[in-house]
């Protein structure tokens, strides 16, 4: 599967200077040349690329899971996390299912990638994982507590619209999915187990 890497709204320029560099957020700098003939300067971060996850298993459930990080409160989302240096994205979104559900897919459909903020460079990988099989025990890290839940297509269409424990990964499309019936028949096609 190829997958293009979506551009910034924004990007970095050549003359941008790395002033900070954290665990998980880069902090650059540079200089422009402001209309009045003033110097400012402009500021961006930079973070790893994320991956969601989407798994719908083999009977066409889908896998939502009830997490606690600390210092956060428990919330619904699907599997994902951070792209590892050198690794591409679709690997990271197979670790990742693998890591917090101990499931595998058969089929993996790039649903949406995004650069959701202008000021940070980093862009969110949302697949679609088809034919999800349990083939391991979760493994977690030290910062996580995962519980799964199974739910129906329309559950889980439900729970992504109206749940505010729930991610926003997705929630734009699966609102517009719901404003437009051909869109939303799309978007069953694309979780049906059969297709």
């Amino acid at each position: 599967m190829e997958i293009t890497r979506p551009k910034s709204k924004q990007p970095l320029p050549k003359n941008a200077k790395l002033v900070f560099k954290g665990i998980m957020f880069d902090t650059y700098q540079w200089e422009v040349d402001g209309y009045d003939g003033s110097k400012k300067v402009f500021e961006k971060l930079r973070r790893p690329d994320t991956v969601a996850i989407i798994p719908v298993t083999e009977d066409g459930r889908i896998i939502v899971l009830l997490q606690e990080q600390p210092h956060h409160l428990p919330f619904l989302g699907t599997p994902g996390g951070r792209v590892d240096e050198g690794e591409n994205v679709l690997e990271a979104a197979k670790r990742e299912l693998l890591e917090e559900t101990g499931y595998e897919a058969k089929e993996w459909i790039l649903f949406d990638a995004v650069q959701p903020v202008s000021k940070i460079e980093w862009v969110i990988y949302t697949f679609i994982a088809k034919g999800c099989k349990k083939v391991a025990e979760q493994n977690l890290d030290g910062a996580e507590k995962i519980e799964l839940k199974f739910v129906s297509f329309e559950e889980f269409i439900d729970l992504a619209v109206n749940d505010d424990k729930f991610g926003d990964e997705f929630r734009i499309k699966i609102l517009e999915a719901k404003l437009y019936p051909e869109k939303m028949d799309e978007l069953k096609k694309l979780f049906n187990p059969k297709f």
